[in-house]
């Protein structure tokens, strides 16, 4: 009554159930005893009872983040606060350590490598999976320590495209080298072609659970990934609901498949086959099969199965296919059939690579031994369509283990037990359909499991640790399921238990089974007995009505040894693998009390406690993923639906114990080793404790944010990032002041070696240009007397080329005037010959004086000639030796020059080899922690003192 009248004096908003079962904000105008009088935002005035009103909380606080920044933790608050930021497009929200995933229907651009990189850098702290998967990343690679994230939530609350945002970001944060992060990424879509379905509920219903546990290397970069898988549901193989499909593989190989391999497996439409067209639903809206093969295709390529695995994986697809055409004839009054010979069974064999008239044999009959005789039984309708649609199941369940085995060798490439893994479950949210069958009660029970972890780790493990540890706490209440665990599992009179000791009687049916039940478990407040062979079990996420009517058969999972020895002698190397693995079993001695373990029921059960023991061993981080309709809608949110999935994920539980616990938590030891030095006062007792509270006094910590256990402290939450900022910032300043200080130190070191090192290269400097001062000079002065020799040889050459143009030409002078004389005589004496012609012969004979003198003229020019020649000769030799005197100098010249070069080479390599000698000398005095600091930087060996003789 207080509360009342203070929400009216202060006039604040309230919540109010109004007739239509929704919550509407109002104002208190006026109360009585029970009742009050508010008027809602519309401005109706209704009379509601007092105890049904919830204060609503201010305008500044809708759309929070964090439910516990909510000032009024109530039902209608919270499915407020997730409405308004669902209709922002905001899906994302925390409860305390809990991320809330609302399922929007569409594509939403909060998503890729733009926001990768933001929570990477740290740049955005919005709630996401991206956080989560990397506080995950960060907590493993601190603590060293396995981590888990556990997505669970209804079917199509959006487990499976959560699970596979988790990874992208993982694969983003840790991608190496390996490439092993990308086929990572890629299983998925094998594991989706082959184990997701459409049901009623969800257009892409994983049909199956997987735990994919991604290891890390000590750098933090993936090196192998390990799937597990859980309870695939073999029975949709066979048998359809309306507005179901089986396996979306079935589809896609039907649509996207060549010409040439519909050829070879004899496809056909999707609609043609009996096991695809049972139901009406043949098609999902705005889903392409036929792309989706393609990308089946690209990522069996990416895991490394061969393109004949590949075959030989779509012909027994297809061999499944025309199992389901397979159709029988009644043969007798006693419904005993036999196999149609039709495409269907000559097809299937012919996938399978058996012989089609043994196949029609197992399919009709069963061999029953009888001493030492073999007895062939016919089979009614009834069991050989059971025969044939077990064949099939097997077929395809041993199918997906295979490909789940190969996908495992593909991503163990460099995988190494680090301690560093992070471990992502997706398994089949919580189910209640018109008929629940055995399929629905495994998986109930599997969520009941994970949903009793959840409990532990958030609120049973949290209370008892406060207890041991003395810390004073208000106990949150929440709703524990042990009761309805203890149904299912508690021995002799589980129902499991039942279950299995049913099965092992022949004459059992399920009728006996529900009245086995109700006489056993009556007693229990979480079982409900019902007509014929129905029962109820009241499960966290609330009450679900089964039919027990194939519990028994689906629990054996029975597998003829007949079927066994036709799928041993097929052609198909998968099918002689699958049957063998099977006979490996069947031939395995079993007791009368291990007989049980052979059941379905128990192989689950045994699964699940695997994967729990899995899961205790991390530390977890839970996404509860959350279905705003049922009718799969964008921007339609049904507050009872949500409020359903809320109440069972215990979401306000969370908030309170957030709210009210100590999520942060360190031993005495562990807070003193990370935080102690940041006391500014060092003579304080090194005791653990006393130094952890030392540090909470010092940073003025209040009282009521902390609590001292016997052997922790316990923080609430944000303190621990006040000591984190101030640790950062004091290491930073440390780093920094280091730094400095070995700037200081390898600047002073690095001036005595540059001092050192200037030294010697002027030593080698001065010894190079020595030396090579000495080669120049010797060249210079052989190439003056060179230069003198040849100016000689020059200047006598012109010297003799002169005399002898001189000589040629005064010797041509006289042979021009012996000419011109030669000339003048045969005139005078052509005239005395015309004057004296008709003198007498005695007249014309020469006088002997003048041939005389003309025959010694000729003789005296004769001998001069040769005389010339003699010496055009001598002077010819004299240049022919200077010439090869010339070709000496300039080999001599070109030798020198050459042991010039080879000299500097040498100088070269000596001096790179002082260099060498000094850097050895610094690196083995700072491994050797000098001790004199002022080491001198002219100390030189023998080698140092170079010669400045003349090279050669």
């Amino acid at each position: 009554n207080d509360n009342v009248e203070y929400f009216i004096k202060k006039k604040l908003r309230v919540w109010c159930r109004v007739a239509n079962g929704q919550w509407q904000l109002g104002m208190i105008q006026s109360t009585t005893a029970d009742t009050s009088l508010v008027m809602l935002s519309t401005a109706n005035v209704v009379k509601v009872s007092t105890e049904e009103l919830f204060p609503a909380n201010p305008e500044i606080l809708e759309g929070v983040e964090d439910l516990i920044q909510l000032s009024y933790l109530n039902e209608p608050s919270v499915l407020y606060n997730l409405r308004v930021r669902y209709s922002q497009d905001v899906i994302y929200s925390k409860a305390g350590p809990v991320l809330i995933a609302v399922n929007p229907f569409k594509n939403v651009k909060i998503y890729g490598n733009d926001f990768i990189s933001a929570y990477q850098k740290k740049a955005v702290d919005a709630p996401h999976v991206y956080a989560v998967a990397d506080a995950a990343y960060d907590e493993m690679m601190r603590e060293e320590k396995n981590q888990s994230i556990i997505i669970s939530g209804e079917s199509g609350a959006g487990k499976t495209e959560t699970a596979k945002f988790a990874m992208q970001y993982l694969a983003a944060l840790g991608g190496g080298s390996c490439g092993v992060e990308y086929e990572i990424l890629k299983t998925t879509c094998i594991l989706e072609a082959f184990g997701n379905a459409k049901t009623s509920r969800n257009a892409n219903s994983s049909r199956f659970g997987k735990l994919i546990e991604i290891h890390f290397s000590a750098m933090g970069k993936i090196c192998g990934a390990k799937l597990e898988t859980f309870l695939l549901e073999k029975s949709r193989v066979v048998q359809l609901f309306n507005g179901e499909r089986s396996y979306h593989v079935f589809y896609e190989l039907c649509a996207g498949a060549s010409p040439i391999l519909k050829e070879r497996l004899k496809l056909k439409t999707a609609s043609e086959y009996t096991y695809l067209s049972q139901s009406d639903c043949l098609t999902i809206d705005g889903i392409d099969d036929t792309q989706k093969f393609h990308k089946l295709l690209e990522a069996l390529d990416i895991v490394q199965i061969p393109k004949e695995h590949q075959e030989r994986v779509f012909a027994l697809l297809a061999a499944v296919l025309w199992l389901g055409n397979v159709s029988f004839r009644i043969t007798d009054n006693e419904n005993h059939v036999e196999v149609v010979a039709d495409e269907a069974v000559t097809n299937a064999a012919m996938l399978m690579g058996c012989n089609s008239e043994e196949l029609m044999v197992v399919l009709s009959t069963r061999k029953l031994q009888a001493g030492t005789d073999c007895i062939a039984k016919k089979l009614t309708l009834r069991q050989a369509t059971d025969m044939r649609d077990g064949i099939a199941k097997f077929i395809y369940a041993n199918l997906f283990d295979w490909l789940v085995e190969q996908i495992n060798i593909a991503l163990e490439v460099g995988k190494s037990r680090t301690g560093r893994s992070i471990s992502i479950l997706d398994i089949y949210g919580f189910e209640s359909f018109k008929n629940n069958s055995f399929e629905q009660f495994c998986i109930n029970y599997a969520n009941e499991r994970l949903q009793q972890h959840f409990n532990r780790h958030l609120f049973k493990l949290e209370q008892e640790e406060y207890e041991e540890d003395g810390i004073d706490w208000t106990k949150v209440e929440f709703v524990d399921n042990q009761e309805c665990l203890d149904l299912i599992e508690k021995k002799p009179i589980g129902l499991l238990s039942l279950l299995d000791e049913e099965s092992n009687f022949p004459k059992a049916t399920d009728l006996t089974f529900a009245n086995k039940l109700k006489q056993h478990l009556k007693t229990n407040s979480c079982f409900k007995g019902e007509r014929g062979r129905a029962f109820r079990v009241n499960h966290y996420a609330g009450e679900v009505l089964y039919d027990t009517n194939g519990f028994l058969e689906k629990n054996r999972d029975p597998l003829p040894a007949d079927l066994i020895n036709i799928l041993s002698s097929c052609d198909c190397h998968l099918l002689k693998l699958f049957s063998s693995k099977m006979r490996d079993k069947s031939q395995k001695p079993l007791m009368l009390s291990d007989s049980t373990n052979q059941t379905v029921g128990t192989k689950f059960k045994g699964q699940l406690f695997k994967l729990m023991n899995t899961l205790e061993n991390t530390s977890p981080h839970f996404i509860r993923c959350i279905k705003p309709n049922s009718k799969q809608l964008s921007r339609v949110y049904e507050e009872d639906l949500v409020l359903q999935q809320l109440r069972c994920c215990g979401v306000l539980e969370v908030v309170r114990i957030s709210r009210s616990g100590y999520p942060t938590r360190l031993t005495h030891q562990e807070f003193a080793g990370r935080y102690g030095f940041l006391l500014s006062d060092k003579r304080l007792s090194q005791d653990p404790l006393s130094v952890s509270i030392a540090v909470l006094k010092q940073y003025d910590v209040h009282p009521e944010m902390y609590q001292v256990g016997y052997t922790k402290l316990y923080l609430r939450t944000g303190q621990i990032g006040i000591f984190e900022d101030r640790r950062k910032k004091v290491l930073q300043g440390i780093v920094g002041l280091q730094k400095h200080f070995r700037g200081h130190l390898s600047r002073g070191y690095f001036q005595n070696m540059r001092k050192g090192a200037l030294v010697l290269q002027s030593y080698v400097r001065g010894e190079n240009a020595r030396r090579m001062f000495d080669i120049e000079a010797k060249i210079h002065a052989d190439s003056e007397a060179s230069t003198g020799e040849l100016t000689a040889v020059i200047h006598l050459q012109s010297v003799v080329r002169g005399w002898l143009a001189r000589k040629r030409f005064k010797s041509m002078q006289r042979q021009k005037e012996l000419l011109s004389v030669t000339t003048k005589s045969k005139s005078k004496a052509g005239r005395r010959t015309s004057e004296d012609k008709d003198l007498p012969l005695e007249q014309f004979q020469v006088q002997p004086s003048a041939m005389s003198d003309l025959q010694k003229r000729v003789l005296k020019s004769e001998a001069a000639l040769v005389q010339k020649e003699e010496e055009n000769t001598a002077l010819r030799e004299q240049l022919r030796q200077f010439e090869e005197r010339w070709s000496e100098y300039e080999v001599k010249m070109k030798s020198m020059e050459e042991t010039w070069q080879k000299q500097m080479s040498s100088l070269q390599m000596s001096l790179a080899a002082a260099r060498k000698s000094l850097a050895s000398e610094n690196v083995t005095g700072q491994a050797g922690g000098r001790q004199d600091t002022s080491i001198s930087p002219f100390g030189y060996d023998s080698e140092d003192t170079m010669s400045t003789g003349t090279p050669g």
